[in-house]
């Protein structure tokens, strides 16, 4: 990935990227993917595995999925997502997509 893709594909966020996960989230992006939230996964971080969520209808699971494949991201899971807030209300759904923890970013 050429510094210029990075560059602009880097999402603006209040907080960098986790660097175990910036590859695939940049090379998603440049692809068209609508990320919102990521996780390099592990102790301390917010998810166990290497996680990203994204925006999109019925069809952009799958899109996206074929996009990582084509990419050769190791990805593990591709699903919709819900999460419960503080009044247990159902937020969502959002997609996710995990990563196997066996390949290096």
């Amino acid at each position: 990935m050429n510094a210029e893709t990075v560059e602009r594909f880097t999402p603006v966020t209040d907080m960098p990227l986790d660097q175990g996960i910036a590859r695939y989230v940049i090379a998603l992006r440049s692809s068209g993917v609508e990320t919102f939230e990521s996780c390099e996964g592990g102790n301390g971080h917010a998810f166990p595995e290497p996680t990203i969520r994204f925006h999109g209808g019925a069809g952009e699971g799958f899109r996206a999925f074929g996009v990582a494949v084509q990419l050769g991201l190791p990805v593990a899971n591709v699903r919709l997502s819900y999460t419960v807030n503080e009044h247990m209300m159902l937020m969502g759904p959002w997609w996710e997509m995990t990563f196997a923890t066996t390949a290096t970013p």
